[in-house]
């Protein structure tokens, strides 16, 4: 009977020393499964621009992204680092109110065709004084070329979702009506047809002296746009690609297709501009055009020799600078201005969102 009770007297140690290890910090085995716990390291989850980057523009900012909130005090010019090989980068580090997102602003722009490295020291750390496990490194290179910069479009021309020389003609219907957050005009011509049932936040402009300021601001930007220095050589369609800021140009054929989706990657440069110089038409076959890393639509501009179609469902960025004609297939959505100098504009239930005046 003796041994039974020290038997008894072991398991039930056992069973209380088991559960007062259960009792514990709950952050002890912080690890990979728990990445906010207390104990755990931060990370870098991202960075703009992107590892291995090339054609970034001179007036990038480098942003990156933790995966924790992280210690303000330790994000500084001596943890947070940017340099061209052993020539450091002056700048001014921000952190924003999450304290998860640190970005790096030079003091002046970068320098073309140059490779940089961005480097997160281990002296950079969590609000639980945890450090980087080890330094996050991560390289880019500018354009060879400095970025052009945005076109100006100015008031009351960047006023304008729609402008065309001869006609503005709208066909959608009451249940699905054209809705255009800007105005609606036309210059020398005269006919808006379609407002309503059309919708506008604007004021419609039939060959008025507003609309005629318009159309030779329309010719300036034109202008400006296609008298840039030839840039990269366009291939016949774009669907499907991904481009950083620059000037982009039709050489071996005269036209443009964007058949898919098109990404526009801005690189963490809020003034990254895109400039398309067409020397014929452009064609949309339904698909996307859309801005990431911080791009806008008001810095993207699509210099048509001939006419634009925008075809049916499209999403499209940017400023349509056509010589001729648009038109807008039914259930198109443009973030940007669809803008005709000497034809018709035509839409068809179509959404059209007039960006800021810029830059």
């Amino acid at each position: 009977m003796r041994n039974l009770k020290v038997g008894k007297f072991w398991f039930s140690a056992l069973l209380l020393a088991a559960a007062l290890g259960g009792c514990g910090d709950p952050d002890k085995n912080a690890g990979t499964g728990n990445p906010g716990g207390q104990l755990t390291p931060p990370g870098v989850v991202s960075v703009v621009p992107v590892g291995a980057a090339t054609g970034v523009c001179q007036n990038a900012v480098i942003t990156v992204t933790f995966s924790k909130a992280m210690n303000p005090a330790t994000i500084n010019t001596s943890t947070f680092t940017v340099a061209a090989g052993a020539t450091s980068v002056n700048g001014v580090i921000s952190l924003d109110a999450t304290d998860t997102i640190a970005t790096f602003t030079p003091g002046n722009a970068l320098t073309v065709n140059t490779s940089y490295t961005a480097t997160i020291s281990t002296g950079a750390q969590d609000q639980f004084g945890n450090a980087l496990a080890e330094a996050f490194v991560s390289m880019f290179k500018t354009a060879t070329t400095a970025c052009a910069p945005p076109i100006a479009l100015a008031t009351p021309g960047c006023g304008f979702g729609i402008l065309a020389g001869s006609t503005v003609t709208n066909t959608s219907t009451v249940a699905a009506p054209t809705n255009v957050s800007g105005n609606v005009g036309v210059w020398a011509g005269t006919a808006i047809v379609g407002f309503p049932p059309g919708l506008l936040t604007g004021t419609l402009h039939s060959g008025d002296a507003v609309a005629q300021t318009a159309q030779g601001q329309l010719t300036t930007a034109y202008n400006t746009a296609a008298g840039k220095p030839v840039g990269t050589h366009l291939p016949p369609d774009i669907g499907g690609q991904t481009l950083p800021p620059g000037v982009y140009t039709t050489v071996a054929q005269p036209s443009l297709g964007i058949t898919g989706d098109l990404i526009l990657d801005a690189q963490g440069d809020s003034t990254a501009t895109w400039i398309f110089q067409i020397a014929s038409t452009l064609t949309t076959a339904g698909g996307k055009v859309s801005l990431i890393n911080g791009g806008l639509p008001q810095n993207v501009f699509w210099q048509i020799g001939s006419s634009a179609t925008l075809g049916t469902g499209t999403t499209m960025a940017g400023d349509l600078l056509a010589n001729q004609s648009i038109t807008l297939n039914t259930g198109v959505t443009l973030n940007g201005r669809a803008l005709a100098s000497v034809g018709a504009v035509t839409l068809i239930s179509d959404t059209v969102n007039v960006p800021p005046c810029g830059p």
